[in-house]
């Protein structure tokens, strides 16, 4: 029985192409921001446990509730496990992310003296946080240059010949030996936003994507016959 072809991988982006697609994602948005809603680090912390397999515009419509009355694990812990669950019921899997969020609380106090640590080793040993979310607050609590790595991140790394990987950290760890110093900072938020708006999972919308030009991508999808190239 003869074997199937082997899928053919992606053809990586050369150093100059590289340089092309950040500089143009800067040109496009200089100063990308995070779209979850958060009022300090450690608001931002729970927003992103909270995203967990949920929307950022799902969990924001729950969090400002939250957070005006819980805005630092004291007054989180305070406001008790019960109380915690029934302002997050609208997001999914809310009755454990409700438990992660009393508990890496009550931890933040206990062993961080209320306050988020700093280093992605001591973040990942919290109730409910992984690798993503650790970088996630790293970079923009604190500005560090991290890339967290979630699913539109995940495809349009591998479809543009950016860095592909088979997974979450090879493609991480790719990312971070390619991307210009320059660039790292806001290196993952551009990506995130460009997967999520733009290099959309079903249908990439290749006709307005201001990278059209180096990614590997193809064939490019061409524009709905009503698209005037307004901007969107």
């Amino acid at each position: 029985m003869a074997k199937a072809p082997a899928k053919r991988s992606t053809k990586r982006l050369s150093k100059d192409e590289i340089e092309a697609v950040f500089s143009a994602f800067e040109r496009d948005n200089p100063e990308p921001k995070g779209e979850l809603f958060a009022t300090n680090a450690f608001t931002l912390l729970v927003a992103v446990v909270l995203s967990a397999q949920a929307t950022d515009a799902g969990v924001n419509k729950a969090t400002p509730a939250l957070f005006r009355l819980a805005d630092t694990p004291q007054k989180m812990v305070k406001l008790g496990v019960d109380r915690i669950t029934d302002l997050v019921k609208t997001i999914g899997l809310y009755r454990n992310k409700a438990k992660n969020v009393f508990a890496l609380s009550q931890q933040l106090i206990e062993r961080f003296g209320g306050e988020v640590p700093q280093t992605r080793e001591e973040l990942e040993t919290l109730p409910g946080v992984g690798r993503k979310t650790a970088n996630v607050v790293l970079n923009i609590a604190f500005r560090q240059p991290t890339i967290a790595v979630d699913t539109h991140l995940f495809r349009v790394s591998n479809r543009t010949g950016l860095a592909p990987g088979k997974d979450p950290l090879q493609v991480e760890l790719g990312l971070l030996k390619i991307v210009p110093e320059k660039y790292l900072l806001h290196a993952h938020h551009w990506l995130i936003l460009h997967g999520r708006y733009v290099c959309k999972a079903r249908k990439p919308e290749c006709y307005r994507c201001v990278i059209a030009e180096w990614c590997r991508f193809e064939p490019k999808t061409p524009p709905p016959k009503d698209w005037d190239g307004a901007p969107v």
